[in-house]
């Protein structure tokens, strides 16, 4: 493997660096999870934490919103420590520069002025810092997409098809321009994030399946548009949504900024990430449920888009956090039959480091309630999903 290829199968972990605005209580709040977590004050010990684990690869970024203080401004203290540490510890970092939330002179997703001032913080990162190959340049855009345009949670808080595409297709276009940049200035690698739903259905339950199939079409856009693919939803309707522009330039990024040795797409998968529809959601749900529902969805993304993959994020989410090693092993189990299967599953990464803050309610209700997922308590004492990260560390060398 040559020194800045992607392993073959990772072992990672990651901070939880979420920030998007929210309406609280009348007014316009950013999230800062960074700060609630205490991460920003105890940066060095955190990366060691993790890095005692035997964690190698580390999924880590600091929000755009602090780094870029006034239009085309920069304070890159955060990024200098932040970089610095991992090198200390020996953690190489899959750089994310944009985790939900824009600056504040930004007015939101829809509207594409953001898309530019993202080409230029990518171009300053890029001159700043030469030495990160594995970059997530936009984490989750889907979900980014979808939170801010299609269920009215975060920044535009907007609710509508027409206007989730239309921010999707923002968030697609920024993520390939920026991957286009990293592509033009170093052998650098997509190492992607991405929400994975999976269904629990009936498979004679046909209203069901049918809701199951619209929604599907409707979140497997964000692939069918970064990896060039006729999509689900419909291309009129996309174009009636978005304009030919916005689209046209899409599909001219896609092969500047789609190398396919040097991509790795993210599914993050959470026991929340499975829902039971329709007859089925009369049942009891299990852990062996939920993993088999992945492994069926994950082979038959695999069979459309036929990429490399990992599971970029997991934790207990949606469970309590003593069931989280038996839903790591069971998930590892699954990843491993896959393999064995020939798909190319490049790793899992628990997500994240540390318990974080206010999930309960998607971030939705900033009061500070801790949401116990992380592979560390709030007083960074490790849990037992920390004992069986590191195993698996060992294990796989």
């Amino acid at each position: 493997m040559a020194a800045m290829d992607f392993p073959d199968f990772a072992v990672a972990a990651g901070e939880e660096a979420s920030d998007p605005l929210v309406l609280h209580e009348g007014r316009i709040v950013r999230i800062d999870q960074l700060g609630a977590s205490g991460h920003l004050d105890r940066l060095d010990a955190d990366l060691a934490d993790v890095a005692a684990l035997g964690v190698r690869v580390w999924r880590y970024g600091m929000p755009w919103a602090r780094t870029e203080v006034a239009p085309g401004t920069y304070d890159w203290s955060l990024w200098d420590r932040a970089l610095a540490a991992c090198e200390r510890h020996g953690l190489t970092p899959v750089v994310d520069l944009l985790h939900f939330g824009l600056p504040d002179h930004y007015p939101g997703l829809c509207d594409p002025a953001w898309v530019d001032g993202f080409r230029r913080y990518v171009d300053a990162f890029l001159a700043r810092y030469p030495e990160p190959r594995w970059f997530t340049p936009v984490n989750e855009p889907q979900v980014t997409a979808s939170f801010s345009a299609l269920l009215g949670m975060w920044n535009d808080r907007r609710a509508s098809v027409d206007d989730y595409l239309v921010a999707l297709a923002h968030v697609v276009l920024a993520d390939l321009e920026a991957l286009a940049r990293i592509r033009a200035d170093r052998d650098g690698w997509w190492v992607g994030a991405e929400g994975f739903s999976c269904d629990l259905v009936d498979p004679d339950d046909e209203e069901a399946v049918a809701a199951a199939a619209a929604d599907r079409a409707l979140q497997w856009a964000v692939w069918d548009l970064h990896l060039g693919r006729e999509p689900l939803v419909g291309a009129d309707r996309l174009e009636r949504a978005v304009g030919a522009a916005v689209l046209d330039r899409i599909a001219e990024l896609v092969p500047l900024a789609i190398a396919p040795d040097r991509v790795v797409a993210g599914h993050d998968l959470y026991p929340v990430s499975v829902g039971a529809r329709g007859r089925r959601a009369e049942r009891p749900v299990t852990i062996g449920d939920r993993v088999a529902a992945y492994e069926a969805t994950a082979a038959e993304w695999h069979a459309r888009y036929g990429v490399p993959f990992w599971v970029a994020e997991t934790s207990n989410l949606g469970l309590p956090a003593d069931e989280g090693p038996a839903w790591f092993e069971a998930l590892v189990a699954a990843l491993d039959r896959l393999r064995d299967r020939g798909l190319p599953v490049r790793g899992v990464c628990w997500y994240s480091r540390g318990d974080q803050v206010d999930w309960d309610t998607a971030l939705t209700v900033p009061v500070g309630r801790t949401t116990e997922v992380g592979l560390f308590d709030t007083a960074r004492r490790p849990r037992r999903a920390a004992d069986a990260l590191a195993a698996l560390a060992r294990a796989r060398g």
